[in-house]
């Protein structure tokens, strides 16, 4: 009985206090707050930027910069070049006034720095055009396949029963070769700039559709895609805030590697008859006409400075978007 009592002394003891305090309590203070969409996803305060922290990362890699600045440059003086004082056109074909002929195959001087071709065009003004047509060219149909990839393989990866769909429909167009493909346009279009964009669009967004479904099979039923579905949200938001951000770096890569790439295939239409009219420069004819007298020792000039303007751009891109790729990989961020 005395240990009953005194067990029980305590907690009498215990709940006046609790009484005592809860009357002393501001009844307001438990009145139901209003809901805020903003409050409710107001986190705690972060200076983190992906972006910012991508460009420091890019910044640090001194081989990158330096092909940046050098492409940079060359980008523009390609497109202020036109502008200059004392530039020739690059389609005239000048002409002798003492002999009343063309000023043709002339080695490299002041008059002509570069030189001239076989009919006595500049060859200086013609490498900077044919710069602007093939750089035009490649961002044209780089932005252009990397919208239709993207696309294509975001649907293609996350919606299921579009799946066996879209698989054979890429299967029956890689199966032709992409060679025979742009060869038939060629010869149905009429050969333009347009043309050739057309023809390279056409089959060039395959490799990047068929990447972009992969890594979306493959990330698109982790944890926090799964608790997205659930909670509802829509399945385009889910590829554009979920999916695509995972996979930036490879997007970019494959991006940067296409604009040089459609430069070689537009100097490889040049070589086999199929590329721009010749009264449009361009570095596939530039090339394809240093080809054809790239015998003849003292010509040889005439494929040496388009080649090392091609060369010079299809190592910049190659270069900055395995930087830039590398950079941008969440992996690497802190």
């Amino acid at each position: 009985m005395i240990r009953g009592a005194m067990m029980r002394e305590p907690l009498a003891a215990g709940s006046e206090s609790a009484e005592a305090i809860a009357a002393k309590v501001d009844a307001s203070l438990f009145v139901p707050a209003d809901f805020d969409a903003n409050a409710a996803e107001r986190g705690g305060y972060s200076d983190y930027s992906y972006w910012r922290s991508t460009m420091r990362g890019f910044l640090k890699n001194r081989v990158a910069l330096g092909f940046l600045l050098l492409l940079g440059a060359l980008l523009l003086f390609t497109f202020v070049q036109p502008l200059l004082p004392g530039q020739k056109s690059p389609t005239h074909i000048h002409i002798d006034p003492a002999t009343g002929m063309q000023y043709r195959n002339v080695a490299p001087g002041a008059e002509f720095w570069f030189g001239t071709n076989t009919i006595g065009q500049d060859l200086w003004a013609r490498i900077w055009g044919g710069t602007r047509t093939s750089l035009m060219l490649g961002l044209l149909v780089g932005v252009a396949e990397m919208l239709i990839g993207i696309t294509f393989g975001a649907i293609w990866g996350y919606v299921r029963r579009l799946d066996g769909v879209i698989t054979e429909i890429y299967n029956v167009i890689n199966n032709i070769p992409t060679t025979i493909v742009l060869m038939l346009l060629a010869y149905i279009l009429r050969p333009s700039f347009k043309t050739m964009v057309i023809a390279m669009c056409a089959t060039g967004w395959l490799g990047l559709a068929r990447f972009v479904r992969n890594q979306i099979v493959i990330i698109r039923d982790r944890e926090y895609n799964l608790a997205s579905r659930c909670l509802g949200t829509p399945s385009r938001r889910i590829i554009v805030k979920n999916l695509l951000p995972y996979l930036v770096s490879v997007i970019m890569l494959q991006t940067a590697l296409s604009i040089p790439g459609t430069i070689g295939w537009e100097v490889f239409l040049t070589y086999i008859g199929l590329g721009l009219p010749v009264s449009i420069p361009s570095l596939g004819n530039l090339v394809n006409e240093g080809r054809q007298i790239m015998m003849s020792p003292e010509l040889r000039y005439q494929l040496l400075f388009p080649t090392i303007i091609l060369s010079l751009i299809t190592i910049s891109f190659y270069v900055l978007g395995n930087a830039f790729s590398d950079a941008s990989d969440p992996r690497n961020h802190v």
